[in-house]
C-alpha cells in the first residue's frame, strides 16, 4: 500500500465506507510493465469482464490492442466508454440479436463458439461481412488448476471432431472470413505453465492448418495468467512469459499471437475499505463483524478462499462503553448479511483489532463488486475512489 493510497484511506470519514478505491496511477504502470514485456507479434486485449469501470478502461485503452467482451452489454458499454477502440466478441451462449449487433458495428473479431453459432452468424450477416476466430476445446491435459475451461467436457467451445463441418460452412460463404483459432483452456496459470501451454496450442493449431489446407493467420490464448490471493506480493512473471514467446513465435513467423488477460491486469490496482462496526465472541471464537460484506466483494465466497487484507488503525473512540477489541489471536471477518457464508477472511491472526478500526481488503480490482449480488439485503452501495493516473507536481495546475 502506497503513502498516497493510505493517506487517501485515512481522509475517509465513515460515511464514506464501505468504498472500493481504484489507483489509477498503479494499474498505469503495471499494464504499461505487461506490454513492456510482450513481443511486438502478440497483441494484447483486456477482458472487460474483469472490471468494466470506465475510468479503469479509459487509461487500459493506452496500453492494450483492443477490449474483449462476452455480452451485448458489454460490447455498447466498451463502445461508449472507448469509442473506436477495437473489440472482440467472445462467449458461449451468444443469442441471435447479440451476434446481429456485433455484426453491424463492426466487431474486429467474433469468437465462434459452435456450429449452431456459425449457422446463425451466416444468416444475419445481409451485405457484411466478418473475421472470426473458432474456439476449440483442445484435448490437452492441463493438470490441476485453479479454473478449467476446457481439455476436458466443457459447455466452452467447439470439439475438434466438429470444426470440419464449420470448416464446410466456411468455405461456402465468402463473407466470412476465418482468421484462425481460439484457445482459453484455464485460469490461474503461472509464466511455466502458461508457455507450456501455448507452446503445445501453437503446435496443435500449425499441424491442423497445414493439413486442412487453411491459413493461419493467429492464436488467441485467451487469459487465465494466475494471481495468488495467499501471496498477493507473488505476481504473474510478464517478463519470463513475454521472453518465453519471443523464443516461441520464432517457430512460428505468420503468426500472430493474441492473449486476453483480465484479473492479473487490474486485480492490485483495487482495494475494498470498510469499517469494523463489532467484535463478537462466540463459543470460543472470535468475529469481527464489518460494514458491507460479500454483496460487495463476492470474490472470497466465489474462489473459497481469505481475501488479503490490512488494518488500518483508528484511535478515535467516542463512545461511553469500553472498545470492543481482540489481541494477538484468530478472527474471522465477515459481513452485515444474514447467512453465514458472508465470510471475507476466515480464522485469520491479527495483533490487535478494534471496533471502529479500518480494514482494507486488497487484489479487489478484479471479479470482486461486478461480480457481487448487490441487491441482497439493500444495503447502501459501496463508494467509489479513483486516485488520479499521475499525481500533479505540488504547486503545479491541472
Amino acid at each position: 500500500m502506497t503513502d498516497r493510497l493510505l493517506q487517501h484511506l485515512h481522509d475517509l470519514g465513515d460515511d464514506d465506507l464501505p468504498a472500493y478505491v481504484y489507483d489509477l496511477h498503479d494499474l498505469h504502470d503495471h499494464a504499461a510493465a505487461i506490454r513492456a514485456a510482450l513481443p511486438e507479434r502478440v497483441q494484447l486485449f483486456y477482458a472487460a469482464k474483469a472490471n468494466s469501470d470506465p475510468k479503469l478502461l479509459d487509461v487500459l485503452r493506452d496500453h492494450v490492442d483492443g477490449f474483449e467482451v462476452a455480452s451485448g452489454g458489454e460490447l455498447r458499454h466498451v463502445q461508449a466508454t472507448c469509442p473506436g477502440t477495437p473489440i472482440a466478441f467472445g462467449g458461449p451462449g451468444k443469442t441471435p440479436a447479440e451476434l446481429q449487433e456485433a455484426v453491424h458495428v463492426g466487431v474486429e473479431r467474433l469468437h465462434v463458439e459452435s456450429e449452431q453459432e456459425l449457422h446463425l452468424l451466416a444468416g444475419l450477416l445481409g451485405e457484411h461481412s466478418v473475421d472470426i476466430l473458432l474456439r476449440v476445446n483442445l484435448p490437452i491435459s492441463l493438470g490441476p488448476v485453479a479454473l478449467a475451461m476446457g481439455g476436458e467436457p466443457s459447455p466452452f467451445g467447439l470439439d475438434p471432431a466438429n470444426l470440419d463441418r464449420c470448416l464446410a460452412l466456411i468455405a461456402s460463404d465468402s463473407r466470412i472470413r476465418l482468421r484462425g483459432i481460439h484457445v482459453h483452456l484455464a485460469s490461474g496459470l503461472d509464466a511455466a505453465a502458461q508457455l507450456d501451454l501455448a507452446g503445445q496450442v501453437l503446435t496443435w493449431a500449425s499441424d491442423w492448418a497445414e493439413e486442412k489446407g487453411v491459413e493461419l493467420a493467429e492464436v488467441n490464448l485467451g487469459g487465465g495468467m494466475g494471481v495468488d490471493y495467499a501471496r498477493p506480493d507473488q505476481r504473474f512473471d510478464w517478463p519470463a512469459f513475454g521472453s518465453g514467446l519471443r523464443r516461441l513465435l520464432e517457430r512460428y513467423p505468420d503468426v500472430t499471437l493474441r492473449i486476453e488477460p483480465g484479473r492479473s491486469v487490474t486485480v492490485y490496482c483495487g482495494w475494498y475499505v470498510t469499517q469494523v462496526l463489532d467484535i463478537k465472541h462466540s463459543h470460543g471464537h472470535a468475529f469481527a463483524v464489518l460494514r458491507g460484506g460479500t454483496h460487495h466483494l463476492r470474490t472470497p465466497a466465489t474462489k473459497q478462499h481469505n481475501q488479503p487484507f490490512e488494518i488500518i488503525p483508528t484511535d478515535t473512540w467516542d463512545r461511553p462503553w469500553q472498545r470492543p477489541q481482540v489481541q494477538n489471536q484468530l478472527v474471522t471477518l465477515v459481513g452485515q448479511l444474514c447467512t453465514p457464508k458472508d465470510v471475507l477472511a476466515r480464522a485469520v491472526h491479527v495483533r490487535r483489532l478494534r471496533a471502529g478500526d479500518r480494514i482494507a481488503f486488497a487484489l479487489a480490482g478484479a471479479y470482486a463488486w461486478n461480480i457481487s449480488h448487490h441487491e441482497f439485503l439493500m444495503h447502501p452501495a459501496p463508494n467509489f475512489h479513483h486516485l488520479d493516473p499521475i499525481p500533479v507536481p505540488a504547486g503545479s495546475h491541472p
